[in-house]
């Protein structure tokens, strides 16, 4: 009876696995987002790809079923990192000036900095190529990235912008993929190898020497892939015909690399005896390109990136953390990216007393601790962006709003209880739902419009990683750079 009465208290405590809280626990985290993946693991059901290394880990995972981010790449990241909607943060598009994360609010890297951890950024940052905005100047120890949104990348049909990668990388744009210009904290280096390789085999040689010197720390492992251009290593798509597929298919190679990468970080964090105070994180930035890539495939979902639909905004996350958390287990609750900025900051003791913004998350401590604890219901508000020069004229494009049980997308209503994939539009059904979440939406929008300081940004000259690129070069070369053996 004393032993049944210990379990019953543990739950109603909400402690982990262990019966130890998680708040205060300071682990190691090691944060993996790709790039427009969506729904395309094996795991989720895809027809073709094979993705073993990340079956096996989710199949063992805390999955949050009800994750949900915004519909395309630097807003995500805006919200992650800010704790705030993108828009709060200044971020209404991935490109055109606006991308730009507003330098009045605090990252929760930064937190974590002042709580005696070790950050680090490997890959995509996509939120400001000006030396304000960048991540260095926003609390990450460690950077290795390129510029603007992708690797390659230039603003099109514009001369002067300030979204531009690397000349060297946007000159090859066919294959610039493999030996990319990066910034290695305040050093541009030239690479070698193909670019999801590097930004793994970095991390993992960043981590492993924090681990030999018991620092703490944060890694943000950010893939620019499988996000287009489609340039997949050779290997990845050989393996595809070996096992009979007539054509080999380059944005499945990509995530099949990921996979591989993925394999061996898992393999050697247990070589290294890290995974008893390592969390581990996977998830993506916001649904698949649904147009022309991969029509067969989109999880059920009948849009993908850039819509405000389920396929734009709802995304698999994957937490393990071996011994603290259940294994194994699925959480319904209704969540978002918002709530990483509390969770990551409770986790490791950082003080968010100071933080200039109101954050608008929650912490999911309390779902990682109890899967089915109590959770209080909520409005997610999303908007497709590209907002333009009059952002008050967009208030009523591609929006749309989420509850626990409703999707409203501009005048269509789905009832996601019944209908998870927004088949049968019940608007005429219920009226008061859809004035009530209509009003909820064009409020909250009003409320945003003070801080979309970014929709009428100019730039003059060359862009910003372009004039590192060529002051370095003259002044004292691009040297070569390759992160410690592993």
């Amino acid at each position: 009876m004393k032993s049944t009465l210990s379990i019953v208290a543990v739950l109603l405590l909400g402690f982990s696995v262990q019966g130890k809280p998680l708040k205060d626990s300071r682990p190691n985290i090691i944060f993996v987002m790709t790039d427009d993946q969506g729904m395309n693991l094996s795991y989720m059901g895809h027809y073709e790809i094979q993705t073993p290394h990340i079956d096996t880990f989710a199949q063992k995972a805390l999955r949050f079923r009800n994750y949900y981010v915004s519909p395309n790449c630097a807003p995500t990241r805006a919200a992650i990192m800010s704790g705030v909607h993108e828009f709060r943060a200044a971020v209404t598009a991935t490109h055109a000036e606006c991308e730009r994360m507003a330098l009045d609010l605090t990252t929760f890297p930064q937190l974590l900095q002042r709580s005696g951890y070790e950050t680090g950024l490997f890959g995509k940052w996509h939120l400001g190529d000006i030396d304000a905005y960048l991540p260095q100047n926003r609390g990450f120890s460690e950077v290795l990235m390129h510029g603007a949104g992708g690797i390659g990348q230039r603003e099109e049909g514009v001369e002067v912008t300030s979204y531009a990668d690397f000349p060297p990388n946007v000159e090859r744009r066919k294959d610039c993929y493999f030996d990319p210009v990066l910034l290695h904290n305040d050093t541009i280096v030239q690479t070698k190898g193909y670019c999801t390789d590097i930004f793994f085999h970095a991390a993992l040689a960043w981590m492993r020497d924090l681990h030999a010197k018991k620092k703490p720390f944060f890694a943000y492992i950010s893939t620019n892939t499988p996000h287009s251009p489609l340039i997949a290593p050779e290997e990845n798509l050989q393996r595809q015909l070996d096992r009979g597929m007539v054509k080999s298919n380059k944005r499945w190679g990509m995530i099949e690399n990921i996979d591989d990468n993925f394999g061996v970080m898992m393999a050697r964090l247990e070589e290294w005896g890290m995974l008893d105070n390592t969390i581990v994180i996977f998830t993506t930035d916001n649904g698949a390109p649904h147009k022309g890539l991969d029509p067969k495939f989109k999880a059920g979902h009948k849009t993908g990136k850039g819509t405000p639909y389920e396929g734009g905004v709802h995304v698999p996350m994957f937490w393990q953390w071996k011994g603290r958390l259940k294994e194994d287990g699925d959480i319904a609750a209704l969540t978002a990216q918002v709530d990483l900025y509390k969770t990551f900051c409770e986790l490791t003791g950082a003080d968010v007393s100071a933080v200039g913004q109101q954050l608008e998350g929650r912490s999911l401590l309390p779902l990682l601790e109890n899967p089915q604890a109590e959770w209080e219901p909520r409005i997610l508000q999303t908007h497709r962006g590209n907002l333009g020069k009059d952002p008050q004229k967009a208030a009523d494009k591609m929006w749309s709003v989420r509850t626990d049980r409703w999707r409203l997308v501009g005048r269509e209503l789905y009832d996601l209880e019944k209908d998870p994939y927004e088949e049968a539009d019940v608007a005429a059904l219920h009226p008061e739902v859809v004035e009530r979440l209509s009003k909820s939406h064009f409020e909250w929008f009003d409320a945003m419009l003070p801080y979309m300081i970014n929709q009428n940004n100019t730039w003059e000259g060359d862009a910003p990683m372009e004039i590192l690129y060529n002051k370095q070069k003259m002044e004292k070369g691009i040297p070569e750079w390759m992160p410690e053996e592993i």
